[in-house]
């Protein structure tokens, strides 16, 4: 085969590289695991020893038929020559004690609502609350919200009502329920409480 199929990558496609890179790390990988050299492996693809090393280097941009004959080769589907590269994603990190505070229905002394991070746009799918109330109040407000909860306990002992029913939840405990119908503490049994709640919403958030 002649190696005029492959493009050197030039600094112009600088901003692409993250395709070769990917390409030339699950070569590598997938070689590795095969337990044959840089020369076996490149006698087994059809290609030159000095081309498999440039791919696995990142140095050269591979043509379709260089990927379909490496896969093959690799023995493996062309996609996994691929995968990884959508990997970076926005996350967001929030140390311990550092959510931000936010001002909800609710909110009072002794009721902290601390919000562990959020995603933007079309990923935001779910909010993530760690809850702290460490003051008993005469009544609580309910809830009522699009999506479906699940609230874990960390600390303390409290009643909570979900639409006529109730749950006396202890550290460790979690309750999962439909968002939809009225919630919310109902007594607060040992102080403080502690506990940590994550509404999914669908493709699409409400509020």
């Amino acid at each position: 085969m002649s190696e005029h199929d492959e493009q050197p990558a030039g600094p112009a496609d600088a901003d692409d590289k993250a395709l070769e890179r990917i390409i030339a790390t699950r070569t590598r990988e997938y070689r590795q695991a095969t337990g044959l050299s840089v020369g076996e492996m490149a006698q087994r693809i059809g290609i030159s020893k000095a081309m498999l090393s440039k791919i696995e280097n990142a140095q050269t941009a591979c043509s379709l038929t260089t990927l379909s004959r490496l896969a093959r080769g690799l023995d493996v589907p062309v996609t996994a020559l691929f995968r990884g590269l959508d990997d970076e994603r926005e996350a967001v990190f929030v140390p311990a004690g550092h959510g931000a505070r936010i001002v909800r229905r609710g909110t009072r002394v002794g009721h902290e609502y601390a919000q562990l991070g959020s995603l933007r746009g079309a990923h935001k799918r779910m909010d993530a609350l760690l809850v702290t109330l460490t003051e008993q109040s005469e009544v609580f407000p309910l809830f009522q919200h699009a999506g479906t909860e699940i609230l874990y306990m960390l600390e303390g002992v409290m009643v909570y009502g979900h639409g006529s029913s109730s749950h006396t939840l202890h550290p460790g405990d979690a309750l999962q329920f439909d968002g939809e119908a009225p919630h919310g503490p109902e007594r607060l049994v040992e102080l403080p409480i502690r506990f940590l709640t994550v509404t999914a919403f669908g493709d699409s958030p409400h509020h």
